[in-house]
């Protein structure tokens, strides 16, 4: 081929230009993936755009593209305020660009519109897709299932240093109408940006680590913009809250919108005030249990002692009636004792009576006027008895002894 019917490169892209110039005279709606973000201090921002197969993560085409600042300062507010959140890595747009040309650096796209409905609806069925990967892998709920100790007085908070939030969710605790005490550590993340879900998932690390010192989590996100609740829409940080082994209370979101880390979280509030407020009310409730408590136990205590005094009353009020029973029963037990003891004692005498009755006879046999009075006598000698002849002699005087007197006598013979 001769040289003439050639082109150089300038040539070709001259022409590349004009082609793409007189095909695409107005701009056109492009549907595509930002891989790429940076503001520059100009303003202006520069993107590059991707299409990603459908069935896998493979890029299947890339394009550079910028929004000049001009532009950029009218669109920027415009879809944070549409969409809830700023342009970032990894959305999915609908913009009008200008295809440009340069035969130096090739084509770009020249960003003049987008469309927030586009987005809104994609990060709808990402948000939507997240949420069902943690309902199917059963953690979704995890966090909620935790129980949120009686009396949260020890709070690990994960906010921003300088966020007006944590300054009035310190605030708040402080100086509450009840002065209960609470025991607040900071553990310092980034809230916003790109840096956003690492720096959380860091600061709960460290909260894991020594979660025996805590009672609960809370999330503070107070005082930055709405566009920034991107960032807990994260699949990875969700899962993280979801799966925390202390109750999570977050305050991270707005009054319209919940984040994906709202929804998993044990407790969902509006406001760093709000998250304050609630730990105040726990409080309450565990101060009106414990005073409850304390008053039934009274009441109980006292039904106690009046049921006791009232049966002590009516134990004494029957105490006449015990002792007059007993006394009856201890003066039957008395009359048959008495009544047995004179049987008892009329027999002894009886037999007293019997007994000396034999023995006044036997000692009326034993005297010796007992047997005189019968028809015998005895005969003494010197005042002593005699009861053998062979006591006496011949010329012996003896004195012998009748019922009814006495003779004396000389002993004339003995045989």
């Amino acid at each position: 081929m001769s040289e003439q019917h050639s082109l150089s490169l300038l040539e070709l892209n001259e022409q590349v230009k004009q082609t793409l110039k007189l095909s695409f005279a107005t701009p056109v709606w492009v549907r595509a993936e930002i891989a790429e973000l940076h503001e520059n201090a100009n303003g202006h921002c520069y993107l590059e755009f991707v299409e990603k197969s459908s069935d896998s993560d493979l890029i299947v085409a890339k394009q550079k593209a910028m929004i000049w600042s001009f532009t950029y300062r009218l669109l920027k507010p415009y879809f944070e305020s549409s969409t809830g959140t700023a342009l970032a890595v990894g959305m999915k747009v609908l913009v009008s660009c200008q295809i440009e040309f340069h035969e130096l650096y090739g084509m770009s796209l020249n960003v003049r519109d987008i469309d927030p409905i586009f987005t809104v609806g994609e990060m709808a069925v990402r948000r939507a897709e997240i949420i069902r990967r943690l309902t199917s892998e059963g953690v979704a709920d995890m966090n909620k299932q935790l129980e949120i100790p009686f009396v949260p007085q020890r709070i690990a908070v994960v906010s921003s240093a300088s966020a007006a939030g944590f300054g009035d969710f310190q605030d708040q605790l402080e100086h509450n109408a009840f002065g209960y005490q609470f025991y607040v550590k900071l553990f310092p993340a980034v809230m916003q940006g790109s840096q956003t879900e690492q720096s959380v998932i860091t600061a709960l690390g460290k909260i894991a680590d020594n979660q025996d010192l805590f009672d609960v989590v809370v999330l503070i996100r107070g005082g930055g913009s709405t566009s920034d609740l991107a960032a807990f829409d994260n699949y990875n940080l969700a899962l993280h809250c979801a799966q925390f082994p202390l109750p999570i209370i977050s305050g991270i979101g707005h009054q319209r919108d919940d984040s994906i880390v709202d929804l998993v979280a044990h407790t969902r509030v509006k406001t760093p005030t709000a998250a304050a407020e609630f730990l105040v009310d726990c409080m309450q409730e565990a101060d009106a249990f414990v005073t409850n408590l304390a008053s039934s136990l009274a009441n109980q205590a006292r039904l106690i002692i009046t049921d006791a005094q009232n049966r002590q009353q009516a134990q004494i009020m029957r105490l006449p009636q015990q002792v007059k029973q007993i006394v009856n029963g201890a003066q039957l037990i008395l009359q048959a004792q008495n009544f047995s003891i004179k049987q008892a004692v009329k027999k002894v005498i009886s037999n007293e009576e019997k007994r000396l009755d034999l023995l006044t006879r036997f000692v009326e046999m034993s005297d010796p006027y007992f047997v005189l009075n019968r028809g015998y006598s005895y005969t003494e000698k010197d005042g002593k008895k005699i009861s053998s002849v062979s006591q006496l002699a011949v010329g012996d005087q003896v004195d012998t002894y009748f019922s009814d007197g006495k003779t004396t006598s000389i002993i004339n013979k003995t045989t």
